[in-house]
């Protein structure tokens, strides 16, 4: 690999920026998840009503996004513990040397995301979900801050992807027009 071909190394304070983005994400997820599950022990008050389009209901997901790929016994958990470690390590990778601010928000998200909800399932066997926006008989799934974050974190990376945002930023540093 010749220097004009090596990938440049990502700036400190992108990656500084991205881990301690992630870490918020982690400790916000799992304080509202332990406040409701101890504090306001949703698991025995039941649905909360919040809002008329919101309740705050308990779920145990034993899946993946949206509950796909349901798991019932130890082996399917464990499986996804590690399939979600090794995603995530490669996310994390990634997070490592991006260049740029965008993508390490992203990445971050994504990464928070994904080891809150990898905790709950080392520590509980399923994902603690809690969040249900409704607007009639309409219904969302119910999902946690780790849910939002990670889908926040993949909407903006598809932004990235899709927007062209990365190319105008290459013209802007090269001084092309």
């Amino acid at each position: 690999m010749t220097e004009a071909t090596r990938p440049l190394p990502a700036k400190p304070s992108h990656w500084r920026f991205g881990f301690a983005l992630a870490a918020i994400v982690l400790v916000v997820d799992q304080a509202v998840k332990l406040w409701l599950l101890n504090v306001v022990d949703l698991a025995a008050t039941g649905p909360l009503r919040v809002t008329p389009f919101l309740d705050l209901v308990l779920v145990w997901n034993q899946g993946i996004s949206y509950g796909m790929f349901q798991q019932e016994t130890d082996l399917g958990r464990w499986l996804l513990v590690v399939f979600t470690g090794i995603i995530t390590l490669f996310l994390g990778y990634w997070l490592a040397v991006a260049r740029d601010r965008w993508t390490s928000a992203s990445l971050a998200l994504i990464v928070g995301g994904a080891v809150g909800n990898g905790i709950d399932r080392i520590a509980y066997g399923a994902v603690a979900d809690f969040v249900h926006v409704f607007v009639g008989s309409f219904s969302w799934y119910v999902f946690n801050v780790a849910d939002a974050a990670i889908a926040l974190g993949v909407i903006g990376l598809l932004v990235d992807a899709v927007g062209g945002r990365r190319n105008n930023a290459a013209k802007e540093t090269s001084g092309e027009s």
